[in-house]
């Protein structure tokens, strides 16, 4: 059998008529996964990443349903476009259909961070990716040199960096300690080494090395 060497995308704005035999079974392909891949805003969820009828490649950073007074339910969201870096706030109707992205990973080790570049080695291969700190700005305020990450792909494309689910940091800068205080209190601010700031128990001191929750930006314990 001869090898399909293709560019699907490129059939989403092609007359078909147009098409020889072998091309329109091809489109076929390209429509069959772009439709299987549809999803309805409504189960767009914190994570997710989807792609817009304008080609642009969004990932969902917080969404939820919002009933106006009489009005029909809308999802409310805040997204960012995964190549700018830039994030915006805005609404959708729940039935309102999208192409999910499908995202592939690959385990990768932080370099370091030099200017506007952030710097990974994948730990399979040994290459090196280039990522502008605006698109892992978040991310990278749970990671130090040498950290273990692993790097998001769409297709060829490198769009980004998961983080561990938890994460171990140091305390660089927070209140005194107060004696006697327990977990159950108010907390205070604590400012971590790599500038990450959160709401740490009052008994907690500068030096200390803490487990951080990255989904959350939350303290789970000492570490």
């Amino acid at each position: 059998a001869k090898r399909i060497d293709c560019d699907l995308r490129k059939f989403a704005e092609t007359d078909l008529r147009n098409l020889s035999i072998c091309d329109r079974i091809k489109s076929n392909i390209f429509f069959k996964k772009r439709y299987e891949n549809m999803i309805e805003a409504s189960k767009l969820k914190a994570g997710m990443t989807f792609e817009t009828a304008d080609g642009k490649l969004i990932r969902v950073l917080e969404a939820s349903h919002h009933k106006p007074g009489k009005g029909n339910t809308i999802m409310r969201m805040k997204l960012r476009d995964v190549r700018t870096g830039s994030t915006f706030d805005t609404s959708y109707r729940p039935e309102e259909k999208f192409e999910q992205a499908i995202i592939e990973t690959v385990p990768a080790q932080y370099l370091y961070k030099m200017d506007d570049t952030a710097y990974f080695m994948n730990t399979e291969t040994y290459d090196q990716y280039e990522i502008p700190v605006a698109n892992v700005e978040n991310e990278l305020l749970y990671i130090l040199e040498n950290s273990e990450v692993k790097i998001q792909f769409y297709g060829s494309e490198v769009i980004g960096v998961t983080v561990p689910t938890t994460v171990e940091l140091t305390v660089a800068e927070t209140q005194p300690s107060i004696k006697g205080a327990t977990v159950t209190g108010s907390g205070k601010p604590a400012t971590m080494e790599t500038g990450l700031v959160v709401n740490v128990p009052d008994f907690i001191e500068a030096g200390q090395k803490l487990i951080i929750n990255t989904a959350e930006g939350t303290y789970v314990s000492r570490a």
